[in-house]
């Protein structure tokens, strides 16, 4: 078992190595003198009197930095840059706020306040980049309704993340409640030219939903946002200052992408679900597995998820006999938080995997980013992770925790890339 522990680590680390942010900005966006190469779009740094840089999300820190090294010489450039931790090395020029996540703080507030007030300052002469990765929606957040307040804000976000709505069906909420997502963004910058850099950690097309899309059309409209309220009774759980809002029909339609801002708007992905999958799937194939690489459980519950995936796996196996298997999936399982969990998409699909596999004899090793379920199984410590009833409040983190099967570097932010989740379970064929 250790050596398929050992095998998964292997191939998880080559996987983070081959998505470097810095090395990957480099390629994707190029500097030739004073000629910005941007997916087959030429920006001349010499027709623009300001550089201004917005940067929000868990990555955030690796992106100012990788954009950084395109741009030298040309460091004239100021921000905002909001992410869960403080950087190593702060950038002259740029404001560093500790967002909250996944509930906004007051350092989320004071980011939103921070990037529209440096947006109010561009001009036609003006190039302002945005960069965007997963976590952006509570790292940086200001409602568009003035009374309300920061408790609020985070009452609401509190509905929101455990009402066991879709995320696709959360953003649309957040985004006409927002004064920064939903393309607000874009619209603040007003004549500046913009530059919108992503990481996605969504599937494809649904691009606008990276930290709810502050810069990118957003195409959900106010009636459905009405029957998400609706569907899972979010009005009746609301804060009153946004109940009021919504019973007053308030809530302005977001930008479609048919204002003026939008015409110099480009946008560049700079990592998503194919920059993960293959090198994952070299890696294991350079190991000697027969890899299998899925992206159908995006959006689906964990156990229905961890199912589909074992069956997949005891597939992959009887097709390949005598040889180690590994299935490697991509995108978020659906986990919704309820009663006061704090949640873990991937160690809550962990968990749900030993509950399937336990007692099997099925020689395996299943990995999301943040915990091993050969860890649970052999400490035997599943019936303390049990005894936590984590399936009722979605609350995965605590008993991995408990179980000692999450090492501390394993908490958060071990990618600091916000690239999509990936699990990956490897199989050894008994007998081989």
């Amino acid at each position: 078992m250790a050596d398929l522990k050992q095998l998964a680590r292997q191939i998880f680390h080559e996987t983070l190595a081959a998505i470097d942010i810095a090395a990957t900005m480099q390629r994707k966006l190029r500097r030739a003198g004073t000629r910005l190469l941007c997916d087959g779009k030429i920006l001349d740094l010499r027709e623009f009197d300001k550089l201004r840089v917005v940067a929000i999300g868990k990555a955030a820190h690796e992106m100012v930095d990788g954009l950084a090294q395109v741009l030298a010489p040309f460091l004239r450039f100021e921000g905002v840059v909001s992410a869960p931790t403080a950087p190593r090395k702060p950038l002259p020029g740029m404001k560093y706020f500790v967002g909250g996540h996944p509930i906004p703080n007051e350092e989320s507030w004071r980011a939103a306040e921070a990037i529209l007030a440096l947006l109010k300052k561009c001009d036609e002469k003006t190039l302002a980049f945005f960069l965007l990765s997963g976590g952006g929606s509570a790292l940086v957040e200001l409602p568009l309704d003035p009374a309300q307040t920061l408790e609020d804000l985070q009452k609401m976000y509190r509905v929101l993340v455990t009402c066991g709505a879709p995320i696709y069906a959360i953003n649309a909420v957040r985004k006409h409640l927002s004064a920064v997502k939903g393309g607000r963004l874009t619209m603040a910058a007003g004549r500046a030219t913009k530059l919108t850099i992503a990481i996605s950690d969504v599937p494809r097309d649904y691009e606008s939903d990276i930290a709810s899309g502050p810069t990118l059309p957003d195409f959900s409209l106010i009636p459905y946002v009405e029957q998400i309220i609706e569907k899972y009774g979010l009005e009746e759980k609301a804060p009153i200052a946004v109940r009021r809002w919504i019973d007053g029909g308030k809530i302005p339609e977001t930008p479609k992408g048919e204002e003026p801002a939008f015409t110099n708007a480009h946008f560049l992905l700079l990592l998503g679900m194919d920059d993960l999958f293959h090198p994952a799937h070299h890696a294991a194939e350079a190991r000697g597995c027969a890899a299998c690489c899925d992206n159908s459980t995006d959006d689906w519950p964990v156990g229905l998820a961890a199912e589909f995936l074992l069956e997949q796996l005891e597939n992959l196996k009887s097709e390949n006999p005598g040889r180690r298997v590994a299935l490697i999936a991509d995108g978020e399982v659906s986990s919704p938080v309820t009663g006061n969990g704090i949640g873990g998409r991937n160690s809550a699909f962990v968990l749900a995997c030993v509950e399937r596999i336990a007692g099997k004899k099925l020689p395996c090793s299943a990995r999301g980013l943040t915990g091993l379920t050969e860890t649970v199984r052999q400490r035997g410590r599943w019936r303390t992770a049990k005894r936590w009833r984590w399936r009722a409040r979605l609350d995965s983190i605590r008993p991995m925790r408990s179980a000692g099967a999450m090492p501390s570097h394993c908490l958060r932010g071990w990618t600091n890339s916000s690239s999509p989740d990936r699990q990956e379970i490897i199989c050894a064929t008994c007998g081989s």
